[in-house]
Protein backbone atom coordinates (compact mmCIF):
# COMPACT_ATOMS: atom_id res chain seq x y z
CA UNK A 1 0.00 0.00 0.00
CA UNK A 2 2.68 2.34 0.37
CA UNK A 3 4.15 2.06 -3.08
CA UNK A 4 0.51 2.71 -4.07
CA UNK A 5 0.28 5.60 -1.92
CA UNK A 6 3.60 7.39 -3.55
CA UNK A 7 2.61 6.54 -7.05
CA UNK A 8 -0.96 8.23 -5.94
CA UNK A 9 0.42 11.34 -4.58
CA UNK A 10 2.99 11.94 -7.69
CA UNK A 11 -0.32 11.47 -10.26
CA UNK A 12 -2.40 13.89 -8.28
CA UNK A 13 0.67 16.35 -7.70
CA UNK A 14 1.38 16.84 -11.15
CA UNK A 15 -2.27 16.35 -13.12
CA UNK A 16 -2.46 20.50 -11.86
CA UNK A 17 -0.25 22.73 -13.10
CA UNK A 18 2.61 20.20 -13.25
CA UNK A 19 4.49 18.69 -10.43
CA UNK A 20 5.33 21.29 -7.74
CA UNK A 21 4.26 19.51 -4.52
CA UNK A 22 0.88 21.85 -3.56
CA UNK A 23 -0.84 18.52 -2.81
CA UNK A 24 1.29 18.86 0.50
CA UNK A 25 0.21 22.32 1.49
CA UNK A 26 -2.11 22.38 4.57
CA UNK A 27 -4.78 24.69 5.54
CA UNK A 28 -4.21 28.24 6.09
CA UNK A 29 -6.13 31.29 5.93
CA UNK A 30 -4.90 31.99 2.44
CA UNK A 31 -4.50 28.51 1.54
CA UNK A 32 -7.38 26.10 0.73
CA UNK A 33 -5.45 22.45 0.88
CA UNK A 34 -5.69 20.11 -1.79
CA UNK A 35 -5.72 17.23 0.64
CA UNK A 36 -9.64 18.26 1.32
CA UNK A 37 -10.59 17.92 -2.39
CA UNK A 38 -12.75 15.27 -3.71
CA UNK A 39 -10.27 13.38 -5.36
CA UNK A 40 -7.48 13.62 -3.15
CA UNK A 41 -9.60 12.59 0.78
CA UNK A 42 -8.96 9.00 1.28
CA UNK A 43 -7.20 8.57 -1.91
CA UNK A 44 -3.71 10.11 -2.04
CA UNK A 45 -1.97 9.68 0.86
CA UNK A 46 1.74 9.03 1.99
CA UNK A 47 2.36 12.32 3.10
CA UNK A 48 4.26 11.78 6.55
CA UNK A 49 6.57 9.75 4.25
CA UNK A 50 7.47 12.58 2.26
CA UNK A 51 8.13 14.76 5.21
CA UNK A 52 10.35 12.32 7.16
CA UNK A 53 12.27 11.60 3.92
CA UNK A 54 12.71 15.45 3.59
CA UNK A 55 13.52 16.20 7.02
CA UNK A 56 16.73 13.32 6.70
CA UNK A 57 17.59 15.16 3.01
CA UNK A 58 17.66 18.41 4.59
CA UNK A 59 20.30 17.05 7.40
CA UNK A 60 22.89 16.49 4.69
CA UNK A 61 22.06 19.10 2.33
CA UNK A 62 19.54 22.08 3.93
CA UNK A 63 17.30 24.34 1.40
CA UNK A 64 18.69 22.25 -2.03
CA UNK A 65 15.94 19.36 -2.40
CA UNK A 66 12.86 20.26 -3.01
CA UNK A 67 9.23 18.28 -1.91
CA UNK A 68 8.21 17.92 -5.40
CA UNK A 69 11.55 15.95 -6.19
CA UNK A 70 11.36 14.16 -3.32
CA UNK A 71 7.77 13.12 -4.56
CA UNK A 72 8.96 12.31 -8.09
CA UNK A 73 12.21 9.83 -6.94
CA UNK A 74 9.60 8.02 -4.51
CA UNK A 75 7.13 7.40 -7.02
CA UNK A 76 9.81 5.87 -8.65
CA UNK A 77 11.27 3.72 -6.12
CA UNK A 78 7.72 2.68 -5.10
CA UNK A 79 7.50 1.25 -8.67
CA UNK A 80 10.39 -0.44 -8.39
CA UNK A 81 10.02 -1.94 -5.13
CA UNK A 82 6.95 -3.73 -6.61
CA UNK A 83 8.61 -4.93 -9.82
CA UNK A 84 7.56 -2.07 -11.47
CA UNK A 85 9.56 -0.27 -14.05
CA UNK A 86 12.26 1.92 -12.54
CA UNK A 87 13.48 5.09 -15.05
CA UNK A 88 15.73 8.02 -14.25
CA UNK A 89 14.29 10.88 -12.78
CA UNK A 90 14.93 14.30 -13.49
CA UNK A 91 16.00 17.22 -11.02
CA UNK A 92 15.27 20.60 -10.58
CA UNK A 93 11.69 21.26 -9.87
CA UNK A 94 10.79 23.89 -7.52
CA UNK A 95 8.19 23.91 -4.87
CA UNK A 96 4.91 25.88 -5.36
CA UNK A 97 3.93 28.46 -2.59
CA UNK A 98 0.20 28.23 -3.05
CA UNK A 99 -2.65 25.65 -3.74
CA UNK A 100 -5.70 25.24 -4.93
CA UNK A 101 -8.81 22.89 -4.03
CA UNK A 102 -10.84 24.73 -6.19
CA UNK A 103 -9.03 23.83 -9.34
CA UNK A 104 -8.25 20.12 -7.62
CA UNK A 105 -12.24 19.49 -7.58
CA UNK A 106 -12.66 20.49 -11.28
CA UNK A 107 -9.75 18.88 -12.45
CA UNK A 108 -8.78 15.49 -11.41
CA UNK A 109 -10.93 13.31 -12.95
CA UNK A 110 -13.81 11.38 -10.66
CA UNK A 111 -13.77 7.84 -10.29
CA UNK A 112 -17.59 7.92 -11.82
CA UNK A 113 -16.63 9.77 -15.49
CA UNK A 114 -16.92 7.84 -18.51
CA UNK A 115 -15.03 6.93 -21.25
CA UNK A 116 -14.89 9.86 -23.42
CA UNK A 117 -15.09 12.65 -20.88
CA UNK A 118 -11.69 10.80 -19.33
CA UNK A 119 -10.20 10.51 -22.77
CA UNK A 120 -11.34 14.73 -23.01
CA UNK A 121 -9.60 15.25 -19.30
CA UNK A 122 -6.05 13.62 -20.42
CA UNK A 123 -6.34 15.24 -23.89
CA UNK A 124 -6.34 18.64 -21.93
CA UNK A 125 -2.62 17.86 -20.00
CA UNK A 126 -1.65 16.81 -23.41
CA UNK A 127 -1.97 12.91 -23.12
CA UNK A 128 -3.72 10.77 -25.52
CA UNK A 129 -6.31 8.17 -24.91
CA UNK A 130 -3.24 5.39 -25.23
CA UNK A 131 -0.77 7.13 -22.19
CA UNK A 132 -4.26 7.36 -20.44
CA UNK A 133 -4.69 3.74 -20.65
CA UNK A 134 -0.91 3.40 -20.08
CA UNK A 135 -1.17 5.50 -16.91
CA UNK A 136 -4.06 3.83 -15.60
CA UNK A 137 -1.96 0.64 -14.91
CA UNK A 138 -1.27 2.20 -11.78
CA UNK A 139 -4.92 0.94 -10.20
CA UNK A 140 -2.93 -2.60 -10.16
CA UNK A 141 -2.34 -2.02 -6.58
CA UNK A 142 -4.71 -0.16 -4.44
CA UNK A 143 -7.82 -0.10 -3.06
CA UNK A 144 -11.68 1.38 -3.95
CA UNK A 145 -14.42 2.35 -1.25
CA UNK A 146 -17.52 0.34 -1.67
CA UNK A 147 -19.45 3.54 -2.90
CA UNK A 148 -17.21 4.07 -5.79
CA UNK A 149 -18.14 0.28 -7.33
CA UNK A 150 -21.82 -0.47 -5.85
CA UNK A 151 -23.56 0.47 -8.65
CA UNK A 152 -21.30 -1.67 -10.62
CA UNK A 153 -21.16 -4.93 -8.63
CA UNK A 154 -25.52 -4.88 -8.65
CA UNK A 155 -26.48 -2.73 -11.25
CA UNK A 156 -24.44 -3.77 -14.55
CA UNK A 157 -23.81 -6.19 -16.70
CA UNK A 158 -21.01 -6.29 -18.52
CA UNK A 159 -19.33 -7.73 -15.62
CA UNK A 160 -18.40 -11.63 -14.06
CA UNK A 161 -21.37 -12.75 -12.28
CA UNK A 162 -18.86 -14.96 -10.06
CA UNK A 163 -16.93 -11.63 -9.48
CA UNK A 164 -19.83 -9.84 -8.93
CA UNK A 165 -20.96 -12.25 -6.36
CA UNK A 166 -17.60 -12.09 -4.15
CA UNK A 167 -17.56 -8.55 -4.10
CA UNK A 168 -21.16 -8.36 -2.74
CA UNK A 169 -20.09 -10.47 0.16
CA UNK A 170 -18.36 -7.13 1.46
CA UNK A 171 -20.55 -4.30 -0.19
CA UNK A 172 -23.87 -4.25 0.66
CA UNK A 173 -26.59 -2.25 -1.54
CA UNK A 174 -27.07 -0.12 1.94
CA UNK A 175 -24.20 1.06 4.09
CA UNK A 176 -20.23 -0.43 4.81
CA UNK A 177 -19.50 3.09 1.88
CA UNK A 178 -16.01 2.50 3.25
CA UNK A 179 -15.43 -0.74 2.93
CA UNK A 180 -12.07 -1.36 0.82
CA UNK A 181 -11.43 -4.20 -2.03
CA UNK A 182 -8.44 -4.75 -3.82
CA UNK A 183 -8.40 -2.89 -7.46
CA UNK A 184 -6.81 -6.26 -8.78
CA UNK A 185 -8.11 -9.25 -6.51
CA UNK A 186 -5.39 -11.36 -8.16
CA UNK A 187 -1.85 -9.60 -7.23
CA UNK A 188 -3.08 -6.71 -5.27
CA UNK A 189 0.52 -5.58 -4.34
CA UNK A 190 2.29 -6.22 -7.20
CA UNK A 191 3.03 -4.07 -10.08
CA UNK A 192 1.88 -6.15 -12.87
CA UNK A 193 -0.38 -6.21 -16.26
CA UNK A 194 -3.36 -7.81 -14.17
CA UNK A 195 -5.10 -4.70 -14.15
CA UNK A 196 -5.40 -5.19 -17.76
CA UNK A 197 -6.09 -8.70 -17.82
CA UNK A 198 -8.97 -8.20 -15.28
CA UNK A 199 -10.33 -5.96 -17.68
CA UNK A 200 -10.50 -8.08 -20.02
CA UNK A 201 -11.95 -10.62 -18.36
CA UNK A 202 -14.79 -8.61 -16.79
CA UNK A 203 -13.23 -8.83 -13.56
CA UNK A 204 -13.06 -5.49 -12.39
CA UNK A 205 -15.01 -3.21 -10.03
CA UNK A 206 -13.53 0.56 -11.96
CA UNK A 207 -13.64 -0.04 -15.33
CA UNK A 208 -13.96 2.67 -17.89
CA UNK A 209 -13.29 0.81 -20.86
CA UNK A 210 -16.39 -1.83 -20.30
CA UNK A 211 -18.80 1.92 -20.80
CA UNK A 212 -18.36 1.80 -24.47
CA UNK A 213 -18.54 -0.75 -26.60
CA UNK A 214 -16.41 0.47 -29.74
CA UNK A 215 -13.10 0.60 -27.01
CA UNK A 216 -10.65 -2.46 -27.19
CA UNK A 217 -8.34 -3.71 -24.57
CA UNK A 218 -6.09 -6.24 -25.60
CA UNK A 219 -2.59 -7.64 -24.32
CA UNK A 220 0.60 -8.69 -25.64
CA UNK A 221 1.12 -11.02 -23.32
CA UNK A 222 4.21 -12.69 -24.52
CA UNK A 223 7.11 -10.72 -22.85
CA UNK A 224 7.39 -10.73 -19.04
CA UNK A 225 4.66 -8.51 -16.80
CA UNK A 226 7.09 -5.22 -17.04
CA UNK A 227 7.43 -5.53 -20.73
CA UNK A 228 4.09 -6.92 -21.89
CA UNK A 229 2.56 -4.57 -24.73
CA UNK A 230 -0.63 -2.86 -24.42
CA UNK A 231 -2.47 -2.44 -27.14
CA UNK A 232 -5.78 0.49 -27.24
CA UNK A 233 -7.74 0.45 -30.56
CA UNK A 234 -10.47 3.05 -30.62
CA UNK A 235 -12.03 2.32 -34.27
Amino acid sequence: MAAKAGATTFKHSLVLQGCDASILLDETSSIQSEKTALGNMNSARGYNVIEKAKTEVEKICPGVVSYTDIIAVAARDASAYVDGPSYAVKLGRRDSTTASRTLANAELPSFSEGLESLISCFQKKGLTARDMVTLSRSHTQGQAQCFTFRERIYNQSNIDAGFASTRRRRCSRVGNDATLAPLDLVTPNSFDNNYFKNLISFNQIRCFSMEAPRTALSLNTAGTPQNSVLILDLP
